[in-house]
C-alpha cells in the first residue's frame, strides 16, 4: 500500500505563524486520515474532544477517545483509521525547527522521548482537560489576533511544559507500578532502554558507534537493536542520530564556533565528512542552516 504524506491542512480553521507550517494549530477537526500516512517533518499533538477513534500506529493498534492526547512523531506510520460520527479534537502541528524556536529542547529528554514512543496515548484527567482547554483557547485568540510570533511562541512553549507535566507524572505512576512486580525480563529491556537513552544524552553527540553504547551495558550490539525494536520501534542508530543533530544544531544555532570547531569539538573525522553528515540528514549544509536561523532571527527583531 502505498504511504500518503501527512501535512497540516490549509484553511481558515488552520492557524499558523507568517504562514510557515512550521507551527500549525487547529481546532474542531473532525476529519481523519485515509490509507497509510507518514510524516517526514512534523510531530502531531492530538487531543480528542468529542468522541472516539481507533487506528495503528507503527504497528499498534491506538483507541482513542474523549480527554486523551496522542503524540504523533514524525516517520511515524499510522494506518486503518476509523472514527466516530461525532469524533473531533484539537491539533498542533510542530517541526524539529520549531522546537528549537520555543526552546522545548532545553526542557525535554530522551527519557519523555522513550516513554511517548512506548506510550503515545496519555489520558487526561478532569483538571488537565480544562488546563489545556484554556491554554489552547488563549493561544489560537492571540494567533487570530496575529499576535507578534514571540508571544505566540510563548503560549506554546507554556502549553507544551504543562503537557510534559502530565507525562512525567504518568511515568512516575507506571514506574511505581513496574516496582511493585516481581523483576521480569520485559521490566530488565526497559531498565536497559532507559540506562541507553541516558547514555546517548550524555554524549552530546560526541559518540555516534552502537557498539560503544552496547559495551557499556554488558551486552552486544545485536540484543541492543533488538531491544530498541522491542520497545521503541527504532534502531540504536536512529537514536544516536537524532541526538548527534541535536547537538549540531545546538552549536549552529546559539554558538559562533566554525565548521571545523564543531566538527572536532564531535569527534568527526574532519570538516568534510561533517558536511556532509548533516546534509545527508537534514537537506542542507551546516553553513545554510546557520545563515536560514541567522535571517529568521534577524527578521523577527
Amino acid at each position: 500500500m502505498e504511504i500518503k504524506k501527512l501535512t497540516p491542512r490549509r484553511g481558515s480553521d488552520a492557524l499558523r505563524i507568517d504562514d510557515s507550517d512550521n507551527l500549525v494549530v487547529m481546532e474542531n477537526i473532525a476529519a481523519i486520515p485515509d490509507g497509510m500516512v507518514c510524516s517526514d517533518n512534523h510531530g502531531v499533538i492530538f487531543i480528542c474532544t468529542e468522541g472516539r477513534a481507533q487506528f495503528e500506529y507503527d504497528g499498534a493498534v491506538i483507541q482513542f477517545q474523549k480527554n486523551d492526547l496522542f503524540l504523533y512523531m514524525a516517520h511515524s506510520i499510522a494506518s486503518n483509521f476509523m472514527a466516530s460520527s461525532n469524533f473531533n479534537c484539537k491539533q498542533i502541528w510542530f517541526t524539529r525547527a520549531e522546537l528549537w524556536n520555543i526552546n522545548l529542547y532545553s526542557d525535554t529528554n530522551f527519557s519523555d522521548l522513550a516513554f511517548l514512543k512506548q506510550h503515545p496515548l496519555v489520558h487526561l484527567n478532569d483538571k488537565d482537560v480544562s488546563l489545556l482547554g484554556d491554554y489552547f483557547q488563549l493561544l489560537c485568540r492571540r494567533m487570530r489576533d496575529n499576535a507578534p510570533a514571540d508571544i505566540v511562541r510563548s503560549l506554546v512553549s507554556t502549553l507544551f511544559l504543562e503537557m510534559l507535566v502530565m507525562i512525567r507524572r504518568d511515568v512516575k505512576e507506571e514506574l511505581a507500578q513496574d516496582l511493585t512486580k516481581d523483576t521480569s525480563s520485559g521490566f530488565h529491556k526497559r531498565r536497559l532502554v532507559d540506562k541507553f537513552l541516558l547514555m546517548v544524552e550524555q554524549s552530546d553527540g560526541r559518540i555516534r558507534k552502537v557498539d560503544v553504547f552496547a559495551n557499556k551495558l554488558n551486552i552486544s550490539p545485536k540484543y541492543l537493536s533488538t531491544i530498541l525494536k522491542e520497545t521503541m520501534n527504532r534502531r540504536p542508530s536512529e537514536i544516536i542520530q537524532l541526538f548527534t543533530m541535536k547537538a549540531i544544531e545546538h552549536r549552529l544555532r546559539f554558538t559562533d564556533m566554525t565548521m571545523k570547531e564543531i566538527s572536532n569539538d564531535l569527534n568527526f573525522p574532519n570538516a568534510s565528512f561533517f558536511g556532509k553528515f548533516f546534509k545527508e540528514h537534514s537537506g542542507m549544509t551546516p553553513l545554510d542552516y546557520r545563515l536560514l536561523f541567522y535571517i529568521g532571527k534577524h527578521r523577527k527583531s
